[in-house]
């Protein structure tokens, strides 16, 4: 858990970088692209072929096309129909998909990871509810195919390590993930991405570097190998703890507007969450 809590803290703060200074700016799929590629970059130097089989490689693959490259594509389509704020409130759903799946694939349905997950869900509505207006249902269905592929690549990954030594140094097979991303992102940027958008200051470049390297690098390896390390029901809590932690940076660093009397109790109903999991005894 504590991985996942140092990652949520560092995602809170790229959310904001990426709100104020690239939202409306930058192409957002070359923004996706420079940060998958640059990822993929920082762990092919560490990449053992022979590591391990050549299905297992796949399957990583597999969780970093749906995991970014696929939940990507659905997630700025939703802009379309949504405004900022009816996507955020949309996404609290993803517990509830990691629970689901999870499930699925062990044809059973535990109720503690359910719970748990609700809970996290109740707590983060009471943060982030906005109010909806037209359009909503064709956003609501798009927020959700995102969720659901964010959700599927953090249980298969979860589930594909499982099966692997526990001595395995995750970091020598980590690229497959970024390169099955790669194989997403690239043609949806030669399709759909704006050559005319492309950053314009060095600072934009800079903070697109940050969000490559640190962000989607290193923070995505650690947020997957902390997964590894907890159960199902905490890492779905754990998705919606960065809701609170990007409030609470943008009211910090950037003096955003925010509900402190919602964003405290919806805090600790998500904290409650996390009690109720452990109450539990998930493996």
């Amino acid at each position: 858990m504590p991985i996942l809590i140092a990652v949520t803290l560092m995602w809170a703060f790229s959310f904001s970088l990426i709100g104020v200074y690239l939202a409306g700016q930058v192409d957002a799929w070359f923004s996706v692209l420079i940060r998958v590629a640059l990822a993929t970059v920082i762990f092919l130097p560490f990449l053992k072929i022979q590591q391990i089989k050549i299905n297992v490689a796949l399957k990583l693959m597999l969780c970093g096309a749906f995991q970014l490259g696929i939940m990507y594509g659905f997630y700025y389509q939703s802009f379309l129909y949504l405004s900022v704020p009816e996507v955020l409130l949309f996404t609290v759903m993803t517990p509830i998909y990691i629970t689901l799946f999870n499930d699925l694939l062990d044809r059973q349905l535990n109720t503690g990871f359910i719970l748990s997950a609700l809970l996290a869900v109740i707590g983060a509505i009471t943060i982030r509810y906005e109010g909806i207006d037209e359009g909503f249902l064709t956003g609501l269905f798009i927020v959700q195919a995102a969720n659901i592929c964010f959700a599927v690549g953090q249980v298969s990954y979860k589930r594909t390590m499982a099966k692997e030594p526990s001595n395995l140094a995750q970091r020598t097979i980590f690229a497959w993930f970024f390169l099955g991303a790669l194989a997403v992102v690239i043609p949806c940027y030669l399709l759909l991405g704006d050559p005319n958008k492309l950053p314009t200051t060095s600072f934009q470049w800079s903070i697109l570097v940050y969000l490559g390297i640190v962000a989607s690098g290193l923070g995505y390896f650690a947020w997957n190998k902390g997964a590894t390390q907890v159960s199902v029901g905490t890492l779905a809590v754990a998705n919606n703890l960065l809701i609170p932690a990007g409030i609470i940076v943008n009211v910090i660093f950037w003096n955003r507007d925010a509900d402190i009397f919602r964003l405290t109790l919806g805090g600790l109903i998500i904290l409650f969450a996390l009690q109720v999991n452990n109450k539990f005894h998930i493996k």
